[in-house]
């Protein structure tokens, strides 16, 4: 099948379509941490840099759903390809029951110890004060969470990504809107500052996990099969974890990865905190399009799979890999374009500024590896099963070079932020060529309900 990588109106048509509200989904949630930095940065610069490190809690609860959920797209895309409601359906309950142990662990833990966890990302009193005070609020919103995610994921693999869109849109814009209105303290409420931005966290979850049972009740939805919630489907169950293992083991050392750049920048002192979190707010929303075409590309390939078309599944995951290539060095441009704004807007000391600037310039380098990798890993060789790569990887480049380095840097050698920065963004762009050689070998290409039928 002769590939045409801007000619097939088909492949765009659908892309864009599941692409544009998946994206906006990513950018109204990313808006969030925006929101809380803006205004918590307008306040108190400590403010702000105790809300992001606070948050790095939910970041490593959001991998372990995130694999759960993802095992769950993968899965659930193959089998709407094929047009098996049921087993969705079974699958539905099975992602229901896994989130929700994990959630309950997550709510007990900022209940209980919120300033031990707060302690494994800063030593500064000050922080640990304002982050565990946080927690205590928005850890009733981590309990809720993971079934909302469910529930999102679902419909986005049976055709309803504008739904699942509009909810998560709609849940933000009232995360945005309460932020100012308890951060602030408008209409008469007391400023409450950080706890402000933690309450109106738990607001918008209940809102959205809401809007997600409203529209699941609607006919032609695709509901839990409640029956499997206690019950299991021996073959499902084994696929499932075939897919999910991996995912979970990848998404733990991304996740306690990325959570552990944090935290050496944490003990790099307030500023380097504090210039870490806004270049994080301006990396999450960047990475917004290439999240957006990773995910429905994925979609895409997943269905195609499923259905048996392995030929047309192969001819989309080539475009998409070739397409990421275009979004990085497109995201690149964008950074440094945005940079002079970022900084001159955001109130922090002269050394933060500085070590911004330099932060934006590194990470300007970094996008190109994060959107390849992000659309081909995540996105295409999720679709057809090869989860085990991604694990292989972060374990080689992320654990075995981009952390050792960094600890080095910061605690051993004492070199200067930037550098130690620097081996934070080391994993992405050093994935590249191991990625593309992967690529070629094409062992994503599977029908995984094959054994089923």
């Amino acid at each position: 099948m002769k590939d045409k990588l801007f000619g097939d109106k088909v492949f765009y048509a659908k892309l864009w379509r599941l692409t544009l509200p998946i994206a906006l989904q990513s950018l109204m949630l990313a808006a969030v941490a925006a929101g809380d930095a803006v205004m918590l940065g307008s306040i108190a610069q400590n403010s702000m840099a105790a809300v992001s490190l606070a948050t790095q809690v939910q970041f490593v609860q959001n991998m372990m759903i995130g694999a759960v959920t993802g095992a769950g797209s993968i899965l659930g895309a193959q089998y709407w390809g094929k047009g098996d409601r049921q087993t969705i359906r079974k699958l539905f309950a099975l992602t229901l029951r896994l989130v929700g142990f994990v959630s309950l662990a997550f709510f007990l833990a900022c209940e209980f110890c919120p300033e031990l966890l707060m302690k494994a990302f800063t030593h500064d009193p000050e922080l640990i004060a304002i982050g565990a005070g946080y927690l205590r609020i928005a850890g009733v919103s981590y309990l809720i969470t993971g079934l909302s995610q469910c529930c999102l994921t679902i419909l986005k693999v049976t055709d309803r990504v504008p739904a699942s869109a509009w909810i998560s849109s709609t849940a933000v814009v009232l995360n945005i809107a309460f932020n100012a209105l308890f951060i602030y303290g408008l209409f008469g409420l007391p400023a409450m500052d950080a706890n402000g931005a933690a309450l109106a966290t738990v607001i918008a979850r209940c809102v959205e996990l809401a809007l997600c049972v409203l529209t699941l009740r609607k006919k032609g939805s695709v509901t839990p099969d409640w029956r499997s919630l206690l019950r299991t489907d021996a073959f499902l169950t084994r696929s499932f974890r075939k897919c999910a293992m991996p995912l979970l083991g990848a998404s733990m050392f991304w996740g306690v990865g990325f959570t552990s750049y944090t935290a050496i920048m944490g003990h790099m002192g307030a500023d380097a905190a504090a210039a870490n979190s806004v270049a994080a707010v301006v990396r999450d929303l960047v990475c917004c399009a290439n999240m957006g075409v990773g995910t429905a590309g994925g979609i895409m390939v997943g269905n195609e799979l499923g259905a048996g078309n392995l030929e047309r599944g192969k001819l989309y995951g080539i475009r998409l890999m070739k397409l990421s290539y275009l979004i990085g060095f497109a995201s690149t441009a964008i950074v440094l374009a945005v940079t002079p704004a970022v900084v001159s807007f955001m109130k922090l000391t002269d050394t933060a500024h500085d070590y911004l600037i330099q932060m934006m310039v590194i990470m300007s380098v970094y996008m190109i590896g994060r959107c390849v990798n992000t659309v081909t890993i995540n996105g295409v060789f999720d679709a057809g099963g090869d989860t085990m790569f991604d694990l292989y990887s972060l374990a080689v480049v992320m654990w075995g070079l981009a952390i050792p380095l960094a600890l080095l840097g910061a605690f051993v050698f004492h070199w200067p932020v930037a550098a130690v920065y620097a081996c934070t963004c080391l994993d992405e762009v050093g994935k590249i060529p191991w990625v593309m050689a992967h690529f070629r070998k094409y062992k994503w290409v599977k029908d995984l309900t094959k054994e089923r039928a």
